[in-house]
């Protein structure tokens, strides 16, 4: 494994009550289940030891066939789970529990209000992570529990209402896809006869395949020319196909599935007799759990059509994923593991820059913006408001970003700008982050946020709150570069409490520049920023 764990001070700041070895627990909430793992964190090793992993079938994905939302008795049940979950890890002293919400929830209307009924009844906070997010995390489970020794794998997980895609060889992942093809979501939209009948089942394979064609094609753009990658699996699918295959050739359940292979070959027997199979008869093939006969037709087929455009002929199971993936993260993100992937420690800025690349974004004038945003939000913190190193880091994407909208057209690229950070491939940020990035550089010219925006008023009030406040920091940033061409060298700045002042001293890059037009647009810009934190704010000019 190539992740390793910092020595015991990183762990007193985080857990200042904890024992020497402190456990974390980790829950996905997804189309199918609701999981959770709980971990202790050894610091004298390279790795954290799973304790307990507990799951209920939910099935979320049953969504309102009109509305598209969550049903009611579901999401009640979803809680129900939680709660359960929340007691046992309480039992098992665990000291922090990070949640996540896939699929189901992000593509529901009403996902965001269960994650507030979830917030409001459990007092669980719950990230809404992306599709590609979603998959970036999977890939780090899986280097947690198994070495790639530099070789290129592609890994599959088949989700209830996504399959997730990755090519990676232990360092940076190469390609990351996330495709609306799931076990539950197929059975529900394709499948109405039992045994599923020749028609049906034709049908749910070609559009499986032409699912799947694309991101294929996307991840084998990606290999070296005579790379010939390995295949791992991971998911409930999986296991499930891995536990029936080693029954019909074993005779028994293995004891762990963790690294046990199956081929195609045996993969498409296995889907032969299946799809001749009723529910009824599937229930009695060892290896088919009573929710998971339902759907593991949809979700072999899936597997078999995958494994068919890859030309992989094996499989090997992982039994670490997402939810091991969400606590390495965890773990990144707060310093508690010494980065040997060199790509996760600046994940959220690498894909930042990435996109302001792809579309074409003036990255020297928009370093010089995020500078000055930075500078601004360090010299009004705890004066003017109170956000931290996240909200930093979001106000940081949204400078850099600003400006991308220009690629579609000029007139009103602040709004083409939302769009494309919106609907791009952020990573290492939640579904919240995205928005509120996109949100913040929508707001850096124009009209400041209203009510009538729709895309505003959805935010819960703090979201709104950070939107309103970072976007009219960005607004003085991109002032201070006005002619973009680095005119203003560094800012100085001094709030002045009793009289509700903010001052700042600009230094020109040269002596002889007045920076006129910086100072005019300052004062053009100033008016939301006054407004919003109700100062007065006076620029004036300084020495080189």
């Amino acid at each position: 494994m190539n992740l390793e764990l910092q020595s015991a001070p990183a762990l007193e700041r985080l857990f200042p009550n904890s024992q020497t070895e402190p456990m974390l627990a980790a829950i996905d909430i997804g189309t199918n289940s609701v999981h959770m793992v709980v971990v202790k964190i050894q610091p004298d090793l390279p790795a954290f030891r799973i304790v307990a992993r507990e799951k209920e079938t939910v099935r979320l994905g049953d969504r309102d066939r009109e509305s598209g939302n969550l049903k009611p008795e579901v999401m009640k049940k979803a809680i129900a789970a939680l709660g359960r979950f929340q007691d046992i890890a309480r039992h098992l002293e665990v000291e922090r529990i990070i949640a996540v919400a896939t699929s189901a929830t992000r593509e529901a209307p009403n996902g965001t209000e269960f994650l507030q009924q979830i917030k409001s009844e459990l007092g669980l906070s719950v990230s809404l992570i992306s599709g590609q997010e979603e998959a970036r995390r999977i890939y780090l489970g899986i280097l947690s529990g198994m070495e790639l020794h530099g070789q290129p794998h592609v890994a599959i997980d088949i989700g209830g209402g996504s399959t997730e895609l990755i090519l990676g060889d232990g360092r940076e992942p190469r390609s990351l896809s996330s495709t609306k093809v799931g076990a539950v979501r197929l059975t529900g939209e394709f499948v109405s006869t039992d045994p599923i009948s020749s028609t049906e089942f034709q049908y749910l394979q070609a559009y499986i395949r032409g699912m799947l064609e694309r991101p294929v094609e996307e991840l084998q753009a990606h290999l070296q020319p005579g790379e010939i990658p390995q295949l791992i699996g991971t998911s409930g699918t999986i296991e499930c196909l891995a536990q029936i295959h080693a029954r019909q050739t074993l005779g028994m359940a293995p004891s762990r599935l963790h690294g046990y292979e199956f081929s195609l070959t045996d993969l498409r027997s296995i889907v032969k007799k299946l799809r001749k199979l009723t529910h009824a008869e599937r229930l009695a093939v060892p290896g088919i759990s009573e929710r998971r006969a339902e759907i593991i037709l949809a979700g072999a087929l899936i597997l078999q059509e995958a494994m068919t455009l890859l030309g992989i002929d094996s499989i090997r199971v992982c039994e670490r994923s997402l939810r091991e993936g969400v606590i390495v993260d965890w773990m990144l993100m707060r310093g508690l593991i010494e980065d040997r992937l060199s790509y996760q420690s600046s994940i959220r800025q690498r894909s930042t820059l990435l996109i302001a690349q792809k579309y074409g974004v003036n990255l020297a004038h928009a370093r010089r913006v995020a500078n000055f945003a930075l500078n601004l939000f360090d010299l009004t913190q705890g004066s003017l408001h109170p956000w931290q190193a996240r909200e930093r880091q979001l106000l940081w994407s949204a400078a850099i970003l600003h400006n991308c909208g220009i690629y579609v057209s000029h007139s009103s690229h602040h709004k083409h700008s939302y769009y494309l950070i919106r609907n791009g491939e952020l990573l290492g940020y939640t579904e919240m982050d995205i928005e509120t990035i996109a949100q913040i550089a929508r707001y850096h010219r124009k009209s400041p946020p209203k009510k009538s925006h729709e895309t505003y008023q959805v935010l819960p009030k703090k979201q709104q709150q950070i939107v309103a406040q970072l976007s009219a920091l960005l607004r003085l940033a991109t002032a201070l570069d006005r002619r973009q061409i680095g005119a203003v060298s560094r800012i100085d700045g001094e709030y002045r409490e009793r009289v509700r002042e903010l001052w700042l001293l600009l230094h020109p890059t040269n002596p002889e520049d007045t920076c006129e037009l910086e100072l005019w647009s300052l004062d053009y810009k100033k008016e939301v920023f006054e407004a919003e934190f109700g100062v007065k704010l006076m620029a004036v000019l300084g020495e080189t």
